[in-house]
């Protein structure tokens, strides 16, 4: 089945759903009760992504398509735009920011070509120019990867350091910054919600700067995250695992015995490592 052909299957389906003999879950769905949903799945299809199966990967991404065609189609029931007028929408706008390829502009980077895609913006669209450069970045996004595009968006602008050294110096000193708060606050038995919130303050910066590095380096902290997520996930099973073949709790007391299987896992390959 060609592409346009699946899409119709698809939209004729979700209409369907959606129909007075349809699906009555489908039918009490409103976009605020799919918010959540198209996140998740966003983020199922980055774990396909980064699994390298492309059956899994094939799969989330209809999920999304899903979504996208569902929530495109409960605004065309109420008249406001249809699927139709979103998908032109985004297929003009990206003719119209692409001159260098529908056109006869020249660029000579793919840098240029992000410059361009701001230019046209505001002189093409229509756009308000933005006061400063990182209100580009919007608010709505998780804060890591906010921090993350902040960072990038002042780097551009040549605000950055000259060379890595100051930047592993940055979260360094931000770490002792955090273990000064800590130890102002364990010494005081009277510590107030003021010194709690300096403990907070003083996270958020060696958390920012460790997103720096990340951006420094190249590589988006989220995903770092995620892998590592995966990778503390599959060595805890395996401690559970251990210690329930031995007939022991996981609880505290046994902390020495669950370290030691812990180190036993690090030497094992987990499915993300292989």
């Amino acid at each position: 089945m060609k592409a346009d052909e699946s899409f119709k299957a698809l939209y004729d389906v979700v209409a369907k759903l959606r129909g007075p003999d349809g699906c009555p879950w489908d039918r009490e769905q409103n976009p605020a009760a799919l918010r959540e949903a198209l996140i998740e799945e966003c983020y199922e299809c980055i774990e396909a992504i980064d699994e390298k199966e492309p059956a899994h990967i094939a799969e989330e991404l209809g999920d999304i398509f899903l979504l996208a065609t569902m929530l495109s189609y409960m605004y065309e029931e109420d008249r406001a735009f249809s699927v139709a007028d979103a998908l032109t929408g985004v297929t003009d706008k990206l003719i119209r920011r692409h001159p260098h390829v529908f056109e006869n502009l020249k660029v000579k980077d793919s840098a240029e070509v992000l410059d361009n895609w701001a230019k046209i913006k505001i002189e093409k669209e229509g756009r308000k120019a933005k006061d400063s450069i990182l209100d580009e970045v919007s608010r709505s996004l998780p804060p890591l990867d906010r921090a993350w595009k902040l960072q990038k968006k002042a780097a551009k602008a040549g605000f950055d350091w000259p060379d890595i050294d100051g930047v592993i110096a940055k979260v360094q000193e931000e770490l002792r910054e955090v273990r000064e708060a800590v130890n102002c606050v364990a010494h005081n038995t009277d510590a107030t919600e003021t010194s709690r919130e300096k403990i907070e303050e003083e996270l958020g910066d060696l958390l920012f700067s460790a997103v720096n590095l990340s951006r420094y380096l190249n590589i988006e902290p989220s995903l770092a995250l995620r892998r590592t997520n995966s990778k503390f996930t599959e060595r805890f099973k395996y401690v559970e695992k251990k210690m329930k073949e031995a007939g022991h709790e996981m609880k505290k007391e046994n902390l020495a015995q669950m370290d030691a299987i812990w180190n036993e896992a690090k030497t094992e390959k987990t499915p993300l490592e292989k």
